[in-house]
């Protein structure tokens, strides 16, 4: 049995394994030319542990992780207003927490196929695919820089992204599902030595308004860094700004670790909407979604790595065993089955997180602190950390 996985980001390259170890040859396919190296701190919790745990990806993931002692949130001057302690939301949420950078987890996905024999994975970087065939006789798909070459399996994998080209070809426009928070969010990596020392251990936040940003030390000198703000849309002047432009409007007033941030700020960071994709059916014939393409629960919700894996392990184990193209669509239809309820339960979580993101004004910023602060008196944490990551948690 064959299968084309369209996107080598965490969920299409753990689905690749799977099906690799059951047997199948798996090519995928990744329109960037090599591994992407920008994102953002991910926790790492909940299915997506106990998936890791099961396939055998989770001592790669741990040795990536970070320390992270506190999210805290800081005032413009850096005092703390409210602290989260990162040991005890891991007790709340149900089990381990590891803090992950999306890229280590794409790259520790990456060297996970080395568990697979020989030549039963490919990976094709720089490798945009430009059409795809779905009917009874099974998935064929048209490579842009070979047009003349058509790859045939007998199923073909979604795994790329929120902005999934195959979900356009074969389940209609992104507008039809896409669903935004009202959101922006952007993500770079600088190297400052100084700043990296300051914030050594700790995932720091602005304690602001309409607006955060984020920012916590990595191994080396550099600081990774998250900026969510409001999406005024593409009205007006915002068309001709560059990333780097609308980050440096949006920002500044927040402290000089952001004001330093803005200044070393690549001119094309990581820049896109928050949203979710709701979607009535995440499979046609032989085609199936996985990850964000079907399921985006929202980079606020804290489990799209976690929910990539768990949802690939499915996959996995559904698809893997089917030994003839008779089986595909009996086993399309019991992972969309199985899976579906955790993303809705994720989904919901994460619209419940975005409404609280971002506070609109003093009284929403003041109520927040104290729902952080109260995760430290029994009970009322417990009920706090249920709100934050739903009960996909459990």
């Amino acid at each position: 049995m064959k299968a084309l996985v369209v996107g080598a980001g965490i969920a299409g390259l753990v689905t690749a394994r799977q099906l690799g170890l059951a047997g199948w040859d798996v090519e995928v396919l990744e329109k960037s030319p090599a591994p992407r190296p920008d994102g953002y701190m991910m926790d790492f919790f909940g299915p997506g542990v106990a998936a890791a745990e099961r396939i055998g990806l989770y001592p790669r993931l741990a040795a990536a992780a970070y320390r992270v002692e506190a999210a805290e949130y800081v005032d413009a001057a850096g005092r703390t207003t409210c602290r989260l302690d990162y040991d005890r939301f891991g007790r709340l949420a149900g089990g381990n927490v590891l803090s992950l950078l999306r890229p280590d987890m794409e790259r520790a996905a990456l060297a996970a196929l080395d568990d697979v024999p020989p030549g039963k994975v490919r990976v094709r970087y720089g490798a945009t695919v430009s059409l795809v065939v779905n009917d009874d006789d099974g998935v064929r798909a048209t490579v842009a820089d070979a047009p003349d070459v058509t790859l045939a399996a007998d199923v073909l994998v979604g795994a790329d992204g929120i902005h999934s080209g195959v979900r356009a070809q074969l389940f209609g426009p992104e507008e039809e599902y896409l669903r935004p928070l009202g959101m922006r969010a952007a993500a770079f990596i600088v190297t400052d030595p100084q700043l990296n020392a300051r914030f050594r251990d700790r995932f720091v936040l602005t304690d602001s308004i309409g607006r955060v940003a984020g920012l916590y030390s990595l191994r080396s000198d550099e600081v990774a860094a998250l900026l969510v703000y409001r999406d005024a849309g593409t009205a007006g002047e915002l068309r001709a700004w560059s990333p780097q432009e609308r980050l440096r409007r949006e920002f500044p007033g927040l402290g000089s670790a952001v004001d330093r941030l803005l200044e070393l700020c690549p001119e094309h960071p990581y820049d896109d909407v928050v949203a979710q994709i709701v979607m009535p059916g995440w499979r046609a014939g032989r085609t199936v979604l996985v990850g964000d393409a079907c399921g985006a629960v929202s980079l606020l919700a804290g489990q799209g790595g976690s929910l990539a894996i768990a949802g690939a392990a499915v996959l996995g184990e559904v698809l893997g065993p089917v030994s003839s193209p008779a089986g595909i669509g009996p086993a399309l239809a019991e992972f969309e089955r199985r899976w579906r309820p955790a993303v809705e339960v994720a989904q919901a979580a994460g619209r419940r997180a975005a409404s609280s993101f971002l506070p609109a004004n003093p009284t929403q910023r003041l109520l927040r602190r104290w729902v952080i602060r109260a995760t430290q008196l029994p009970g009322i944490g417990r009920l706090v950390a249920s709100r934050i990551v739903g009960r996909i948690a459990k």
